[in-house]
């Protein structure tokens, strides 16, 4: 970002902080209108965390309404010009950071090498020609995979996360990679899914996570906070398939909702994305890299 950049940016979230608390000193009279203000505030917080995942999920759907047949460029590549357009906006105005896009990319290399694999065992296809593409995966897949990555980083930044009995990073990282693993291995031997998610309850059950909706931090229990979001990544799946941006077996001859089951998969794959955010954010690259257990509550 140029200086010049920085400073209108920075100008632009001080007025926009100003009218916030001017709305709240007009708004906010008790408990109740407190509590709406908050409910509100969340809402506006996690469309921002969504930025790059909500701006991806119109193309998708603009392009299966709109663009033109025939057109010199195919659909796909479009997607790729510009979700690479759109990420770089981020970058340079601010909106994401360098350390969150190396993660962002990670995750993206991480999806596309499994999109590879599960195109090739007919777990899914993508029904449109393409240039920009490897093998039977258009490029545009990638930054669905980072879609996700943003929105855990900017989310853990937005919402100042905090952690009350965090799991060693070292446990995290084999249970990413024992996912990840799986993910491949089930087509050939036992599927450990169940396992899994074992797992993951018996390494976050005790774990709380606080997020600051407003002036002062609020807790959930992250298995809560992992399944809301993996709720709300399985309703943009039925939207990606209903824009035909790939198809699941079933789909080929017209939509049908994303069975309940890949409900489950992206709760998994989900994981792997915050681990890696968790890395950034535990080994200096963060902003709250220095301690992941400090003081939630604010003075009311």
């Amino acid at each position: 970002m140029t200086p010049q950049l920085e400073v209108r940016t920075q100008r632009l979230r001080a007025r926009l902080h100003a009218e916030r608390e001017a709305l709240r000193a007009r708004w906010v009279k008790g408990p109740w209108t407190l509590g709406l203000f908050e409910f509100i505030s969340f809402g506006i917080k996690q469309a921002w965390a969504c930025l790059f995942g909500g701006a991806m999920l119109a193309l998708l759907l603009a392009t299966h309404f709109f663009y033109p047949e025939g057109a010199a460029l195919s659909r796909y590549d479009f997607l790729v010009l510009a979700a690479l357009a759109i990420q770089a906006a981020m970058l340079l105005t601010g909106l994401e950071t360098w350390e969150e896009a190396r993660v962002i990319l990670v995750f993206h290399i991480t999806g596309t090498i499994m999109e590879l694999f599960k195109t090739s065992a007919g777990s899914w296809i993508y029904p449109e020609d393409s240039l920009l593409r490897i093998g039977a995966v258009p490029l545009f897949s990638g930054f669905m995979y980072a879609a996700v990555g943003s929105y855990l980083a900017r989310v853990w930044r937005i919402f100042e996360f905090r952690f009350d009995r965090f799991p060693p990073l070292c446990l995290q990282g084999l249970l990413a990679a024992a996912i990840y693993v799986n993910f491949f291995a089930h087509h050939w031997t036992v599927d450990i899914r169940l396992g899994l998610f074992a797992a993951t309850a018996l390494i976050y059950l005790r774990t709380m996570v606080w997020f600051r909706p407003d002036r002062v931090h609020r807790p959930m229990p992250l298995l809560v906070g992992f399944f809301l979001v993996a709720v709300f990544i399985w309703f943009a799946e039925n939207l990606g398939t209903f824009a035909r941006a790939w198809a699941y077996p079933g789909q080929e001859n017209g939509w049908e909702m994303v069975s309940l089951s890949k409900l489950g998969s992206w709760y998994l794959l989900m994981i792997i994305s915050f681990v890696l955010v968790a890395t950034v954010h535990r080994g200096g690259g963060g902003k709250n890299s220095e301690n992941h257990e400090t003081p939630r509550r604010e003075p009311g």
